[in-house]
């Protein structure tokens, strides 16, 4: 499966767990863990965590590292997890829209729950986390141009999550969220 948009309903519906996406980042930000790790991490039960990862697996979101033992550990197997419901039969438009309800489940979760312990961090990150929010008055170019200069900024630090030894000492996983809404058109 390579990376790019995900069109396939039946890949989108592996998406549409809350779960699902908690193990995808754990694997992000760890690179790759054990379902008893994935369990003690997340605090589900190793079957739990197992049959989700299993279920991902089926749809090539993840993959067995290859190595002896018994217990292998997971990693992802695709990086780029973007859908959008543009271009979709209704079947793909429902399954791209519940697995986006899934990810923003996951996404608002996270937050609070990082947010409730920003109160722990050491001086030099806690003054840098937070929330900005804003209504812009643009039109549909400048939104794009706008979303470019972000992903832009996203991707400087791509190189990172794959290579660690370029990851400057003190370097911890953050969390970067992007959300584009507009208002509707008043009729």
């Amino acid at each position: 499966m390579a990376d790019g948009p995900i069109t396939d309903p039946k890949e989108l519906r592996a998406l549409s767990h809350p779960f699902r996406w908690k193990l995808i980042q754990l694997l992000t930000e760890e690179g790759q863990a054990t379902a008893t790790r994935c369990s003690e991490r997340l605090g589900e039960s190793v079957a739990s965590c197992s049959y989700h990862l299993n279920m991902l697996a089926k749809y090539g979101f993840v993959e067995e590292v290859p190595g002896p033992g018994r217990q292998k550990p997971w990693r992802l197997a695709r990086r780029d997890q973007s859908f959008s419901r543009e271009g979709l039969d209704a079947e793909g438009a429902l399954a791209a829209e519940a697995a986006a309800m899934a990810l923003l489940d996951k996404e608002f979760d996270e937050i609070k729950n990082r947010m409730r312990g920003s109160g722990r961090e050491a001086e030099n990150w806690r003054r840098l986390l937070g929330l900005n929010s804003t209504v812009a008055f643009i039109t549909a170019e400048e939104l794009a141009a706008v979303r470019a200069e972000i992903q832009a900024i996203f991707q400087r630090f791509e190189s990172r999550y794959e290579k660690s030894e370029t990851r400057p000492e003190g370097a911890r996983p953050v969390r970067l969220f992007l959300s584009t809404t507009v208002a509707p058109e008043d009729k």
